[in-house]
């Protein structure tokens, strides 16, 4: 068996989408189970719709989502270039290949003579398509003699190059996903292949670099299916049917709220990315965010992309990468579309921070203004209680500065008349402990409560409130032993002040 070789083929015309983020990941994890190779190509075929800084957007994204390719055009590789427009010159003897086998064939008409057909044809309630029902009527190389076609080629006319799609024959192929697919041409239109401005199309384009590449399998989205019938004809015609890859075409990923592919709009309705980092459009100055700005772990997003569509047939749901590459198999993605969840990802989220330890979300949070080993304490006791590692220096404030509000809600619930003479006697307990730590710290609170007969709960609350200002967090004595001993009896003296 030859060495399994995927690639991932976006074009550059705009940020990526999250579903295409999930095709280029369902290809790495494919390529790394078995042993193959990774390729990125950027199929810029369609240079009127090319978006600057695109590319670099494709390849920025897959690095921080650790999808890194083993080919592609920032590292290059054997089978470059890697780019389609670079490649230019390698596409035109192909489409003149299949003309001279009698599989293809100048098509001279002009957008306004189309155009009209189209129109005679909504007329009569019926949709042009240029096909085998009507190409000998049309202004081609099918209907012209060959000095009529010397002579428009000589004079430079336009023209394009269309495939000629066999009649009453069925192209049937298997789809790794789907099963056996089997299509009537006559329900084909004679694609075109080359274009005029002498860039081929992405149907001859796609074919010809994946053969070119040593391509074995080709993973890509559902959108693609109907494409596939004529890329099979085009391996045919032009003689690689031995080499011509395995086909799986991947389920759509729907919107969270109805049916439909999940778009922009909806995550811009719903509040949520579907981009993987932040993408400034280069014309209108536009910002949209990414998973990355919003806090996401790019372990804990991929992880999240995995399950849209593949599921591993257990109960298992957290999966580092080397476990997915073990797990992946095309044989456990549906065909059923996949409804996007944006709870579901923040969970993702949510558990792989609750995983990390203090010093790496320290490190993932980045910020010089805390102290280091201060901001790891407080990663570990607040871990537990975010979604988001950079909301744990704003939700564990109390940590950094003293409170200077306090929690209306809970003062009015739970601060009692017995409160300030309860924080009062505890100073001076507290100030008695010589090692000051939460677990002395916890010995001597117990013994307090025990002695003085008090409910557990209104003492406890009513410290916390002076050292935190609101009613709930992390264990009360981990806190106090982090702040220090000073910190700890000035900020409860000060609560008996404010709320005596």
């Amino acid at each position: 068996m030859s060495k399994v070789r995927v690639r991932f083929a976006p074009s550059p015309t705009g940020p990526l989408h999250i579903g295409g983020v999930r095709t280029a990941l369902y290809n790495y994890l494919y390529a790394k189970k078995h042993g193959g190779d990774f390729i990125l190509r950027i199929e810029d075929t369609d240079q009127t719709r090319f978006v600057e800084g695109a590319e670099d957007y494709v390849l920025d994204a897959l690095e921080w989502c650790g999808l890194t390719p083993d080919e592609s055009p920032r590292v290059g590789g054997e089978y470059g270039p890697y780019r389609q427009s670079e490649r230019k010159a390698s596409y035109a003897q192909f489409a003149e290949q299949l003309i001279a086998s009698g599989n293809a064939y100048y098509a001279f008409d002009t957008l306004d003579e189309l155009n009209a057909l189209r129109k005679q044809y909504e007329a009569e309630k019926k949709t042009f398509s240029y096909d085998s029902s009507n190409r000998d009527t049309l202004n081609n190389s099918l209907t012209l003699s060959k000095d009529e076609i010397d002579a428009k080629l000589s004079e430079g006319e336009n023209y394009v190059i269309r495939l000629l799609v066999p009649a009453n024959e069925e192209v049937k192929f298997t789809d790794e996903i789907r099963g056996s697919v089997s299509v009537q041409t006559n329900t084909m239109d004679d694609k075109v292949i080359f274009k005029s401005d002498g860039m081929p199309t992405y149907h001859l384009a796609n074919v010809v670099d994946d053969y070119a590449m040593k391509i074995t399998h080709v993973i890509r989205g559902e959108e693609w299916l109907p494409s596939a019938p004529l890329h099979v004809l085009l391996y045919r015609f032009l003689g690689w049917e031995d080499a011509m890859p395995s086909f799986s075409h991947l389920p759509l990923i729907l919107k969270p709220d109805g049916p439909g592919k999940l778009s922009k709009r909806d995550g811009d309705r719903l509040g949520f990315p579907v981009f993987p980092l932040e993408w400034k459009d280069p014309k209108s100055g536009d910002i949209s965010t990414g998973y990355k700005e919003e806090g996401y772990f790019p372990d804990a997003f991929v992880n999240m992309l995995a399950f849209l569509g593949w599921n591993p047939g257990t109960e298992q749901e957290i999966f580092s990468i080397k476990e997915l590459i073990a797990a992946f198999s095309l044989d456990r993605v549906g065909k059923a579309g996949a409804k996007f969840d944006p709870d579901k990802a923040r969970l993702f989220n949510q558990e792989y921070l609750k995983a990390k330890s203090g010093s790496q979300l320290a490190e993932f949070i980045g910020d010089s203004s805390f102290d280091f080993n201060l901001l790891t304490l407080v990663c570990n006791q607040m871990k537990e209680r975010v979604t988001f590692a950079k909301d744990i220096p704003n939700a564990g404030s109390y940590f950094f500065t003293a409170p200077t509000s306090y929690d209306e809600k809970m003062v009015k619930k739970k601060w009692k008349e017995k409160s300030p003479s309860i924080v009062t006697d505890l100073v001076s307990v507290f100030g008695g402990v010589a090692a000051f730590n939460s677990e002395a710290l916890e010995i001597a609170f117990k013994k307090y409560v025990e002695d003085n007969e008090l409910g557990f709960g209104i003492a406890m609350v009513a410290i916390r409130l002076t050292i935190t200002g609101v009613g709930g967090g992390p264990n009360l004595f981990e806190i106090m032993e982090i702040i220090g001993k000073e910190e700890s009896l000035s900020r409860m003296k000060k609560g008996i002040e404010v709320l005596g």
